[in-house]
């Protein structure tokens, strides 16, 4: 069999989409920091769930977290996730990693850390914690000599007016940080159907707004057929306008990312689109957006 040439074809194999669909938030004894094969990164991605009470803002249709069974753990112990950030990374570090399922099975170019992220079961940034854990992060990464090794920040930007997150996302600046921000929706209407968050649209889109104009960002959105409907052309329209606004308003937009789901999701009606249908939308949002980067993942 000819071997895969890159991350990106890798990606393709039975066994690497095997592992990309299995996202499970618990590893070993840890509480709150666990290893995930990442499709949109491309390799080893060690995730930090600031959220352990599955509470979230947001409420999406298509979320893979399991809100119905209750947590055992209802709050953040910062010193329990240092130790256990530090132990998995020793173990990414050392190879050990790749004893394990699903990771013994990936091909050798996801067979890298790519990323400490912090994504879980809710929004990050609404834990009070979130400042001292992003700092505490990064002194693991540096004790570690893992400098090189991102930061990333997966959020629905709800939270970026407080100034206490500025200041954190100010610190990722400097520390090799990068913010993937999700915006699912061009219209009020469709981000309710799909995101159904009390938050209203427009403060997502001032958040966004201020988050690419102070630093380059990463968009990313996911899209499905809500009861086997594709988004409507006028919502896809009405989506890149949105973009584009936040490029008129001088944010700078690093790289769009569109995807499609990949794992069980809270309403069964949200389903897969084609590869034909996520192409074709990034088709539109390349012709508009100029020169921005589109990745697909389906």
């Amino acid at each position: 069999m000819t071997q895969p040439r890159s991350a990106a074809d890798a990606a393709q194999l039975p066994e690497n989409r095997r592992a990309f669909a299995q996202h499970p938030r618990q590893w070993a004894a840890n509480r709150y920091v666990y290893p995930v094969v990442s499709r949109r990164s491309g390799g080893i991605s060690v995730g930090i769930n600031l959220n352990p009470d599955k509470v979230c803002n947001f409420d999406c249709i298509y979320c893979s977290v399991n809100r119905k069974d209750p947590s055992t753990v209802t709050h953040v112990d910062i010193a329990q996730v240092q130790t256990e950030l530090d132990g998995l990374l020793a173990i990414v570090q050392s190879g050990e990693i790749y004893t394990h399922d699903p990771f013994d099975k990936i091909s050798p170019q996801l067979r890298r850390l790519n990323d400490v992220a912090f994504s879980g079961d809710g929004e990050p940034t609404t834990e009070p914690l979130f400042p001292q854990c992003v700092r505490m992060a990064a002194e693991t990464l540096a004790q570690r000599r893992l400098a090189e090794v991102k930061l990333v920040l997966i959020t629905n930007a709800s939270m970026f007016h407080r100034p206490a997150v500025r200041g954190a996302l100010e610190f990722m600046d400097q520390h090799n940080g990068e913010v993937w921000a999700k915006l699912d929706a061009g219209t009020e209407a469709y981000y309710k159907l799909v995101d159904r968050s009390a938050v209203p649209l427009d403060r997502i889109l001032a958040n966004l707004a201020w988050c690419c104009q102070t630093r380059p960002t990463v968009i990313q959105t996911l899209l499905m057929r809500v009861h086997n409907e594709p988004p409507p052309p006028a919502e896809v329209d009405a989506y890149i306008a949105r973009l584009a606004a936040i490029m008129a308003s001088g944010g700078r937009i690093k790289l769009v990312q569109l995807y499609t789901v990949a794992r069980q999701t809270t309403e069964s009606y949200a389903t897969r689109l084609t590869t034909e249908e996520l192409e074709a939308i990034a088709s539109r949002v390349r012709s508009t957006l100029v020169g921005v980067p589109v990745a697909v993942f389906d």
